[in-house]
């Protein structure tokens, strides 16, 4: 196998219950030197985020005995930060959707290059954790996913829906650069009559919106490549 070397060992959950998937990413990545632990049923799954801690968790959406988004909430609900990359089926947008109102950090949809797998963790693992159980938070701004409520230094925001999807994918992912074609793709993909020209305007409102003069603008652009949020 040819696989990107690119950040330590990593203890790894996997939590698949298809055996030939299961066999194929647990080799994957122990050639890339992470060390990773098998579970295959739900109620399982949720006892291990219980009881050990993991670098990071690779969770299937359909698992026996309890759904992966169940095994997430749960896990979320306790206060669980571990970044979780969750699988789903090809071009189900409601699981991906629901999968990230549940607190995962990603997703990847099945089937998939296992170079992108280990590009998806490789991000995963450099990013700060922000999440505490239903809320992200950074630099003044506290998003209640639950509530679907934003705050900007204690002071209630109100954001259109895009707006918000808007800000909590770039929450999720501090420090990483988007294009506008990539925002549109991973936040608009369910809408295909928007454009990148939308994701501009929802861009312009969304940084007026959350930007204040004592922390100026939280989202920065960068030029020629796209936008991102510092964490810092």
């Amino acid at each position: 196998m040819d696989g990107d070397i690119g950040i330590e060992m990593a203890k790894i959950l996997l939590v698949e219950d298809d055996n030939d998937m299961c066999q194929q990413i647990e080799s994957w990545l122990k050639h890339e030197q992470h060390a990773v632990e098998i579970v295959k049923e739900g109620p399982e799954a949720a006892d291990r985020l219980k009881f050990y801690k993991y670098d990071v968790v690779i969770l299937d959406w359909q698992l026996p005995g309890m759904s992966g988004v169940d095994v997430l909430k749960q896990f979320r609900n306790q206060g669980g930060s571990t970044p979780v990359l969750m699988l789903t089926g090809k071009g189900n947008i409601e699981e991906k959707e629901q999968g990230l109102d549940s607190g995962a950090d990603d997703y990847l949809t099945k089937p998939f290059h296992f170079k992108e797998l280990s590009a998806r963790l490789r991000a995963m693992l450099r990013r700060p954790a922000v999440t505490t159980g239903n809320q992200l938070k950074l630099r003044g701004i506290e998003l209640d996913l639950a509530a679907r409520k934003v705050s900007r230094e204690g002071e209630d925001v109100h954001l259109l829906p895009k707006e918000f999807a808007l800000l909590e994918f770039l929450l999720r992912h501090p420090n990483e650069v988007f294009s506008p074609e990539a925002l549109l793709d991973r936040v608009w993909h369910s809408e295909s009559d928007s454009s990148v020209d939308t994701v501009y305007t929802t861009m312009r409102t969304l940084r007026k919106k959350i930007s204040t003069e004592k922390s100026g603008a939280l989202i920065k652009t960068v030029h020629g490549l796209g936008y991102t949020i510092e964490n810092r």
